[in-house]
């Protein structure tokens, strides 16, 4: 509309486009704290009612200036790169975070550790083999061989509780799962329905952003965005949400709803509208913060546990064998130092006997009690020192790997945060200026309009006026 009465419209359109930007800069300077807030940017769009006609011409010079959109400054595929480096750097943090943890209660290298044990019952053999009548050095011996085995026993012990304590956490971690998709899938339902109906759904959309992300933490969940604005979320392949409706993450076997093993290797399944479905295992299974979870219970922890196992089967079955082919202080021949249950493993280990006098140290039978050759013998038999320092090593050499992999996922996923940071955060200057050139250009609107006002003062009551 030209005209006077066009320019009211004009300078009105103004005032009403430069209040939401003074809403939206201040709305954003509010949250400046608020964890997944996204800022928004008033987006405008130049109005104008000319339209082609061949009988009739616009004459006008625009019509003011609307609100296109209130825009959230996200980059989608910025945002999906995020989720994706987080629920790696999920995976490698909660591997690497147990394992240090199985490492500080192995305690190697230290004067207290299994393998100053083995070394200490070694000296004491040898020892023996110098005094082989000295009850002294007979029941220290007893006591090295007992102190071994505990020490083997207390760090079974650790594994075995280290594994109680993450199938508890497995459980957690399901049912945070569910949590989080249930919520993703109302917040699909709820944010199609407010904009359909024309309203800002910003702040439901910081919402789920921040819900994909954590399940992409949980299980390295691949998030997809539909025509319709919607995400369907998708863990190892298989659709946990769909549109405004989740599926049950569940697992399906390995661990009792108390927290116990069952005997079955750890599985999960989504079941759902669509069908229910076994999820892979292994590398093809669930990421994040319930894959590391897994591969540790699964693989990592029963096989050090397997490891020290061997060893004390090893030292068993060795200082038995050569036990046997001695002889004790009265002559016969050598008892079983240890008692082993291979079905039990390590955690079984005993000392067998009680009386020092039945340690085998001599080589020759009929009572030689000075003779000290099977105790020389026992000193160095077996290769369990070895096959320990292996283990140990090994589980250090995935530890050290582990810190070096976590560093450098940490590092790509801090510039990544950096980079949505400078998109989707807010900068108090920035929104300083933007609030206050949203103000300067709502008092020139109201000038515009009180000069509007005075022009149409003068043209109604003045116009035709003659002085006399």
């Amino acid at each position: 509309m030209a005209g006077s009465f066009g320019s009211i419209n004009t300078a009105l359109s103004g005032l009403r486009y430069n209040q939401v930007a003074l809403d939206v800069a201040g709305n954003n300077i509010a949250n400046a704290g608020t964890d997944g807030y996204v800022r928004r940017r008033v987006v405008g769009e130049s109005v104008s009612s000319a339209q082609a006609a061949l009988w009739s011409r616009y004459d006008g010079h625009g019509e003011g200036v609307a609100v296109g959109e209130v825009r959230r400054m996200t980059d989608p595929l910025l945002d999906s790169r995020v989720r994706r480096e987080h629920g790696l750097l999920s995976y490698l943090s909660t591997s690497r975070t147990i394992l240090a943890r199985v490492e500080e209660g192995v305690g190697e290298p230290g004067p207290n550790g299994v393998h100053a044990a083995m070394l200490d019952l070694r000296n004491a053999w040898q020892d023996l083999s110098l005094n082989p009548g000295g009850t002294a050095a007979r029941q220290q011996v007893l006591g090295r061989a007992e102190t071994l085995a505990q020490a083997l026993r207390s760090q079974v012990a650790n594994v075995a509780g280290e594994e109680a304590d993450q199938r508890i956490h497995d459980l957690n971690l399901v049912s945070e799962v569910n949590t989080a998709a249930t919520g993703l899938a109302a917040l699909n339902h709820d944010i199609l329905v407010t904009e359909q109906n024309g309203t800002d759904a910003g702040v439901l959309r910081d919402r789920r952003d921040q819900l994909a992300l954590r399940l992409a933490e949980l299980t390295g969940a691949v998030t997809t965005v539909e025509a319709d604005g919607q995400f369907t979320v998708t863990v190892a392949g298989t659709d946990l949400v769909r549109g405004r409706e989740a599926g049950a993450f569940v697992l399906a076997s390995g661990i009792t709803p108390a927290g116990a093993a069952d005997g079955s290797p750890i599985s999960y399944r989504v079941d759902a509208s669509w069908g229910s479905t076994v999820l892979p295992s292994g590398s093809a299974g669930p990421g994040g913060e319930l894959g590391a979870v897994t591969e540790v219970l699964t693989t990592t922890l029963p096989s050090y546990r397997a490891g020290l196992d061997a060893v004390a089967a090893d030292l068993a079955a060795a200082v038995n064998a050569q036990q046997a082919a001695g002889y004790d202080a009265s002559g016969a021949a050598g008892a079983p130092l240890f008692s082993y249950d291979p079905l039990v493993g390590a955690a079984s280990l005993q000392v067998a006997i009680t009386d020092p006098a039945l340690l085998a140290a001599s080589s020759v039978g009929g009572g030689a009690t000075l003779d000290g050759g099977n105790a020389d013998l026992l000193s160095r038999v077996g290769t369990y020192p070895d096959a320990y320092q292996r283990l140990v090593n090994g589980l250090g050499t995935d530890v050290a790997a582990l810190d070096r992999r976590t560093a450098n996922q940490r590092s790509l996923s801090g510039a990544l945060d950096d980079a949505r940071e400078q998109q989707a955060g807010v900068n108090l200057d920035e929104e300083t200026v933007n609030m206050v050139t949203a103000q300067r250009a709502y008092e020139a609107a109201a000038r515009l309009m009180t000069t509007l006002d005075e022009v149409l003062d003068t043209l109604i009551n003045r116009t035709g006026l003659v002085g006399r």
